[in-house]
């Protein structure tokens, strides 16, 4: 009798998980209207000059996002004006749980519930509206990395964590990360090699009729990368070079 109602009692836990799942999916792809995306900004490395990167951060400094995803909405007939709205929170003060490269599908998985317990709880901001998505901001100082870490923004749960270099000159291009992930929570999937970062063809380049295909001069958002040529590739500076490809606007529901 016990395992009986044990096991019903696991079942309701999983039925109510994946009806969660489904309307947070159903409500971030319906673009009826702005999409509210939480924005909390951390220093990820301790470091004192990242530490007042940070503090000076503004809206505006965003505003290239919500730009984007406003041209490319108006490019696929989305009828809401505006399908993003960036709000910046304060700095918070504790770090995400970190995924260890090495973990199997079942670490991976065990993550994913920690970094959402921990989201519940470091997004809640007293006098200010919860968002629908909530994105992490890790900031690096450029000086300690070559390569920032890996950034992971998860449909289920609506969270992400991205990983970010505390440099003004590179603004843009942090801003085509956080794009990058961000459309990852509403359903996107990578455009590009996972092995080595070589944008996919056809649907990680952003002209696939070019004529000649190289160079290309725009980059796919899902991809990041614009090919140069069958074997070199670049990050664009900032997201006036980056646009949605079709597989992703289907994969969002701007298409059908």
């Amino acid at each position: 009798m016990w395992k009986s109602i044990r096991i019903l009692l696991l079942l309701l836990v999983l039925l109510a998980v994946a009806l969660r799942s489904w309307l947070d999916r159903t409500a971030t792809q319906s673009w009826q209207e702005p999409l509210w995306v939480g924005l909390f900004p951390l220093n990820g490395d301790g470091r004192a000059s990242t530490a007042d990167y940070v503090a000076r951060l503004r809206a505006e400094d965003f505003a290239a996002i919500e730009a984007f995803f406003a041209r490319e909405a108006k490019r696929y007939g989305l009828k809401v004006e505006q399908p993003l709205h960036l709000e910046l929170y304060p700095v918070g003060s504790r770090l995400p749980p970190a995924l260890d490269p090495a973990a199997g599908p079942l670490g991976v998985a065990w993550w994913s519930l920690k970094l959402r317990w921990f989201a519940a709880g470091a997004t809640r901001v007293a006098g200010r509206a919860p968002p629908r998505v909530r994105l992490f901001l890790l900031y690096h100082d450029p000086e300690t990395l070559e390569r920032a870490p890996d950034s992971h923004g998860l449909q289920k749960g609506l969270v992400g964590v991205v990983h970010l270099f505390a440099d003004s000159d590179i603004a843009g291009r942090n801003n085509i990360v956080i794009a990058h992930e961000l459309l990852h929570t509403v359903g996107a999937s990578d455009k590009y090699d996972l092995a080595t970062g070589a944008p996919l063809f056809p649907a990680g380049y952003a002209d696939r009729q070019q004529k000649p295909l190289y160079p290309q001069q725009l980059a796919e958002i899902m991809s990041g990368r614009r090919a140069l040529s069958e074997h070199e590739w670049d990050m664009p500076a900032a997201l006036a070079s980056v646009i949605v490809g079709p597989e992703t606007a289907l994969e969002i529901r701007w298409t059908h």
